[in-house]
């Protein structure tokens, strides 16, 4: 017979736990951490909007408080429950313990102590990149959305012909920028006068988006940076292709 304690244990391991909850979708606390997440990340953006932040600065603050008390108390109770998924031969000390060390653990400690730092004092720049990383707090999000989870399964399967088309983008990117500094390089120094500084130009160029406030002036450099479009609109539309047929496939699988 379990004990009352262990018993309570494992109702909120299967409560916190998508993978535990029995039907389909979230079980209800989930749900209320979803909200939860997305109250917090809404109130951290409007936060940094000066006509906003005054008026409503203790409305924020009390907001801020309760979602940092809220998440403390999650990520106690899944510290304390997360025993109940060690496999056989392992104690209940080290699951903890490798719980603390795993990427969703360290997320969320973040987002509890990005939330609760705040109220300790700290100085404006401080304070200003604790309101951006409090945004972190939609990675919280990764572990209940069944979508994500697919997605993040897909990029793994297709890692090696991502990796690929990486390496091709990085090839032609080299080869872009150190033709334009061979072409150009003594007639716009400061925009091709290295290998560094042409790359701006063709990251920009590659990636089909062309500010416009770099580009060759000489038949060469134009033909170049043509041949560079043109492997940018391909590469572009590799990783995708990749991507949309994996994740069709997973889709048709599950």
């Amino acid at each position: 017979m379990r004990s009352h304690t262990a018993k309570l244990r494992q109702a909120f391991h299967i409560q916190l736990d998508p993978t535990a909850w029995p039907t389909r979708g979230l079980s209800p606390i989930n749900k209320l951490l979803t909200a939860a997440i997305l109250l917090g990340t809404v109130n951290a953006i409007l936060e940094t909007e000066p006509l906003l932040a005054q008026p409503y600065q203790a409305m924020f603050a009390a907001v801020e408080f309760w979602l940092g008390s809220v998440f403390a108390a999650e990520y106690l109770a899944r510290l304390w429950s997360i025993v109940e998924e060690r496999p056989p031969g392992e104690t209940a000390f080290g699951r903890r313990l490798r719980f603390i060390a795993s990427p969703a653990a360290v997320v969320d400690l973040v987002a509890v102590l990005v939330t609760l730092v705040p109220f300790f004092g700290i100085n404006v720049m401080a304070l200003r990149l604790v309101r951006l990383l409090r945004i972190l707090r939609l990675g919280k999000l990764g572990r209940m959305s069944a979508a994500l989870t697919l997605l993040v399964n897909v990029i793994k399967s297709r890692r090696y012909e991502l990796f690929v088309t990486l390496a091709l983008a990085a090839t032609v990117l080299i080869f872009g920028a150190s033709a334009l500094y061979w072409v150009e390089g003594d007639l716009q120094p400061d925009k091709f006068g290295s290998i560094p500084r042409s790359l701006w130009w063709a990251v920009i160029t590659l990636t089909t988006i062309g500010y416009g406030d770099v580009y060759p002036i000489t038949a060469v450099g134009k033909m170049i940076a043509g041949v560079v479009a043109i492997a940018g609109i391909g590469l572009i539309a590799m990783p995708t292709g990749i991507l949309a047929s994996a994740f069709s496939e997973a889709v048709r699988n599950r």
